[in-house]
């Protein structure tokens, strides 16, 4: 069974968040072990420079990079990336599967993006969108999605 692992900056304390990424996380257990890994966002001042930023996003790498498995595949969630379909994600994690990974990690940042360390560790740099979303959002729109590539994968009527 594939193990895919969420890497984040920040700990979601909206409940609203909370509860629907709880749901996606059950819904997820029947196609993979899903784990979880919060690592502290580090906080800037309210107009910080961009000596604090990256000073701050490579305090954040160290904690990310530490939390990758051994031989997992990454997927960082940053601006720059390929943007994919629905399909495309299932796809992508099949082919994973299929080539013999046993573990994928998905990175999302904190407000300030990831270090250049955590993207060239990145075997995938993804995109969800042109549009800006709070990071916590996204985490439960990724889980969304992943249960999504994992349904379409297994051919069942959740995706249309």
């Amino acid at each position: 069974m594939l193990t895919v692992k969420l890497i984040c900056a920040g700990r979601m304390r909206e409940k609203f968040y909370i509860e629907a990424f709880r749901e996606y996380e059950k819904r997820l257990a029947a196609f993979c072990k899903f784990e979880t890994a919060e690592i502290p966002e580090v906080k800037t001042g309210d107009d910080p420079g961009e000596k604090e930023i990256q000073a701050a996003l490579a305090r954040e790498a160290a904690d990310i990079l530490e939390k990758i498995p051994a031989g997992a595949y990454v997927i960082a969630l940053c601006v720059e990336g390929k943007k994919l379909s629905s399909e495309g994600l299932a796809s992508l994690l099949a082919e994973r599967a299929l080539s013999g990974t046993s573990k994928v990690c998905f990175v999302i940042g904190s407000s300030n993006g990831l270090h250049p360390d955590v993207k060239r560790r990145a075997d995938f740099r993804l995109s969800m969108s042109d549009m800006t979303f709070p990071h916590h959002l996204a985490r439960v729109m990724l889980a969304e999605q992943i249960y999504r590539a994992f349904t379409i994968n297994a051919g069942r009527k959740y995706h249309k």
